[in-house]
């Protein structure tokens, strides 16, 4: 039974009539003590609840309400309904414990889309030593307990529609993880669209999103179509979530939470059915104190969150990942695939590999194009490691973070600090290169 909570009559009325045709069993309540007996008397499946119950209460009533529903069925996904103005009251119930909210007047294909995430989300997890035989993998290797909790996550919520923050650091296969959701979905066979925010600038970021036509801007010479159209029935995959700027934040929300948008230089409304996955190697809830990163945008992209876990966690899958590699690196290049001595893993484990299962990837396909031998020793590895860390030492660097903190200041200094002009250098827009200036505390340069 799902239960309705409005002190609307009709809304609740309409809301009733509009789920019974998909098969739900509805109750109805006009009041905040009406709603609270039901709970504490029966155990409903969903709570879609109304955020204002009186004008005079500005919402504070629907918030006391949520808090007193979770201490009576904690268990119970609640949906809360809000008009769009009301955003931040919805924010605030999701801190109270909400599985998600709709605003008023909703749109019926995505109010059944949330309600069915919800009580797909809200089954009973069944738990398993490993994957089903059915799970698609893709490029993903490895057998660590780190990795198996990580896929587990994703093979109980990959045949959902909920929205899915993939978190970790630089390098960890958050892509991967992002194709194997897609992979053992419902959507599996439909589009699967990767978008690279951190490469989108503010200015093209509408264009290249939702699309123009012809003569809607300077340069628009021809009609293009957005990714968010190109992804309708599949999966659309937003990386580096994290280096979006705020004023594209705002649009980007309005389509996650609505699934319409307009096209550039045209009124004509597109409709879109996607799933999100967002992925990102920043600490999003941080960028939240520090205002660089709205907190709506964070509740409607994390519904849940997959942690990639680092290579330094999972070093046990180092030797699978090496013959990966290498296997491929030899197919690739016509080379025979090579033996590798013992202590060539007990030496890459003790590795820091600060740029994950990437840089293992390159440190591998070098070794092998440059060995060229039937035989690779960890002495192989080690003379390609150090030739690694010859660019840091140019740069006067020990880390990863010391290479990229450098460049960025080289390139600002090279040019003045013109923004435009350093980003290009760096194969950056400006917005991720304003990211990193304030990551690296470099504001003195501005």
């Amino acid at each position: 039974m799902i239960l309705i909570a409005d002190d609307d009559r009709l809304i609740c009325a309409s809301l009733s009539m509009l789920l019974k045709r998909m098969g739900y069993e509805t109750q109805c309540v006009n009041t905040p003590a009406e709603a609270i007996d039901v709970v504490r008397n029966t155990t409903p499946q969903l709570i879609l609840m109304d955020m204002n119950y009186s004008r005079l209460t500005s919402g504070i009533e629907g918030i006391t309400l949520l808090k007193q529903v979770k201490i009576y069925s904690p268990e119970v996904p609640v949906i809360l309904m809000t008009a769009w103005g009301s955003i931040d009251l919805a924010v605030e119930g999701m801190r109270a414990g909400a599985f998600d909210f709709i605003t008023k007047p909703w749109d019926n294909r995505v109010l059944f889309q949330r309600i069915e995430t919800a009580l797909d989300i809200a089954k009973p997890n069944v738990p398993n030593e490993d994957t089903n035989d059915g799970f698609i993998r893709g490029g993903i290797v490895g057998r660590s307990e780190a990795l198996k909790q990580a896929l587990k996550l994703v093979e109980r919520i990959a045949p959902t529609n909920a929205p899915v923050l993939i978190t970790g650091e630089s390098g960890t296969g958050k892509e991967l993880i992002a194709e194997a959701i897609h992979n053992n979905s419902k959507r599996r066979g439909k589009p699967f669209v990767k978008v690279n925010l951190g490469g989108i600038s503010q200015s093209l970021f509408e264009s290249e999103m939702f699309g123009h036509k012809k003569g809607a801007f300077t340069n628009a010479f021809a009609d293009r179509i957005g990714r968010f159209d190109v992804a309708d029935g599949g999966t659309i995959f937003l990386d580096e979530i994290g280096e979006l700027d705020l004023s594209c934040q705002v649009k980007l929300l309005r389509v996650l939470q609505e699934q319409k948008f307009e096209v550039l230089g045209s009124s004509e409304t597109h409709k879109v059915d996607i799933r999100v996955i967002c992925a990102t190697n920043a600490n999003l809830p941080e960028m939240v104190a520090n205002h660089t990163f709205r907190e709506d945008l964070l509740y409607r992209i994390n519904l849940v969150t997959i942690n990639v876990p680092p290579l330094r966690e999972r070093t046990e899958d180092i030797p699978l990942l090496v013959r990966h590699f290498a296997e491929k690196a030899c197919k690739e290049n016509g080379l025979e695939m090579p033996e590798f001595t013992p202590d060539v893993f007990n030496y890459l484990k003790t590795l820091p590999f600060t740029g994950n299962i990437r840089e293992l990837k390159n440190l591998v396909e070098r070794t092998i194009l440059v060995s060229c031998t039937s035989t690779i020793s960890a002495d192989d590895f080690r003379g390609q490691q150090s030739a690694a860390y010859t660019v840091a030492r140019e740069y006067d660097a020990t880390t990863i973070e010391d290479v990229e903190r450098n460049m960025v200041k080289a390139a600002l200094d090279k040019h003045n600090n013109n923004i435009s002009m350093a980003a290009r250098e760096l194969g950056l827009s400006r917005a991720a290169l304003y990211r990193r200036i304030e990551k690296y505390k470099l504001h003195t340069l501005d």
